[in-house]
């Protein structure tokens, strides 16, 4: 029997260890895959789609999965008994140029549990980049994770590197840090983030002043937040996240369905992550950051969590049924894009087509919009094409129920692939 080759050994614990990390691609509607089937090296890579659409094999792997830190959510806590694993500097920029230079790969989110400190830690990290790009000349994309507490002249020389740098926040409230994972310390934690955001302004402002061709994480910075492991409210994350995209520029806050790894006291027992709660915390994210809601539109001190039937714009239509129907063909941009069924693109292609002629049902139909929710809510020519405009009828029907019952908040197990809308579009 052939003996194994230990670096691929090594890379399938620190692969294994690094798939928890969301926040370098969204699992919604075509986020990060992990290849399972595969017995060589390609089951360790996955796949991130851009905003266009293209397909983006990245290698995702921790430097080390031992940390000094006991978190009660992280597979890698030190108090687990799991196999560990390490790669030196000069053997993980190998593996990765190796991988590139065979085409499998075109990038790498690299992260780390924490051993020794967090600027032991980063130093090795920053090592590893500068072997990359200095020794290997390698153009592919990075990502790589700060780690908190790190001193911000490794956090700039690091952002120099790479395509885009991240902290995770992992949890929305200092009290949930504190219950659980109280070796950290919040502080520590948002100030590398607030560091990053001065260093990309600094660079995009001197870019633009004087030509400069310095580079500082040009994609900017993301974040993660895990969702479920406590009983922090969607309102409180999406405040958090409104927060963080207004005043430190954050490019994109990516949330974590909890994951239960660990049996521990502190945290929910349940047996499945809250996949339909994540999605809809991004839908929510989206209507928020780029259709123009209000976070109190959508979530509110009253009713401070999503609920998880309907997706949020759909709510919204439904608590404010006054503001409906709206005639597709009269309706402005902005009035298109609160139709629920309707996202921006759509949104411009239908008053695109109506300056050649009216639409028609068939219009709608041939640009693919879902006129069976979309019915209930616009007018086409006049005509309401839904039954009745009720907010409870229309609840119903959508629901596929007879009679009112309470919009529950759990986890639903049926399978949600054909109702999830891609992360990286916000069309919904």
């Amino acid at each position: 029997m052939p003996k194994s080759d230990p670096i691929i050994e090594r890379l399938k614990i620190l692969a294994q260890g690094a798939r928890f990390d969301a926040s370098c691609a969204s699992d919604q509607g075509g986020g990060l895959t992990f290849n399972q089937r595969r017995k060589d090296v390609s089951r360790y890579i996955y796949h991130s789609w851009t905003e266009n659409g293209r397909c983006v094999p990245i290698l995702k792997v921790l430097l080390t999965n031992y940390c000094i830190y006991d978190c009660a959510y992280c597979h890698n806590r030190r108090s687990n008994d799991i196999e560990r694993s390490s790669f030196a500097p000069e053997e993980l920029a190998s593996v990765t140029f190796e991988l590139y230079k065979k085409g499998k790969i075109e990038g790498l989110f690299l992260s780390s549990g924490v051993i020794k400190s967090s600027d032991y830690t980063m130093e090795m990290m920053l090592r590893t980049l500068e072997l990359l790009r200095k020794t290997y000349e390698f153009k592919g994309y990075i990502h790589c994770k700060i780690l908190p507490a790190t001193d911000e002249l490794l956090i700039e020389r690091i952002g120099r590197l790479s395509d885009r740098i991240s902290v995770n926040i992992e949890l929305p409230s200092e009290e949930s840090l504190k219950y659980l994972a109280p070796e950290k310390d919040r502080d520590k934690i948002i100030r590398p983030v607030i560091r990053i955001a001065e260093l990309i302004r600094k660079y995009n402002d001197e870019n633009r002043r004087f030509g400069s061709t310095l580079r500082f994480s040009p994609s900017g910075q993301s974040t993660q937040i895990i969702v479920g492991a406590t009983n922090d409210t969607d309102l409180k994350m999406l405040l958090l996240s409104d927060y963080l995209y207004k005043k430190l520029n954050m490019s994109r806050v990516y949330y974590s369905a909890y994951v239960p790894v660990n049996q521990d006291k502190r945290l929910p027992r349940i047996s499945e992550p809250p996949l339909r709660r994540e999605h809809r915390l991004y839908q929510a994210d989206w209507l928020i950051r780029d259709y123009g809601f209000d976070i109190l539109e959508i979530v509110n001190e009253e009713r401070p969590d999503l609920y998880v039937e309907l997706d949020p714009k759909t709510v919204w239509a439904l608590e404010n049924i006054c503001r409906f129907p709206v005639e597709i063909n009269r309706a402005e941009y902005e009035e298109l894009i609160r139709i629920p069924g309707v996202g921006k693109r759509t949104a411009k292609k239908i008053i695109s087509l109506r300056k050649a002629h009216s639409i028609t049902e068939e219009d709608i139909k041939r640009l693919r919009l879902p006129l069976k929710k979309m019915r209930h809510f616009i007018t086409i020519g006049g005509r309401y094409k839904g039954e009745k405009l009720d907010s409870l009828y229309i609840k119903e029907r959508l629901l596929g129920v007879k009679g009112y019952r309470q919009l529950t908040f759990g986890f639903d197990k049926e399978d949600i692939k054909d109702n999830i809308i891609a992360s990286n579009t916000g069309e919904f």
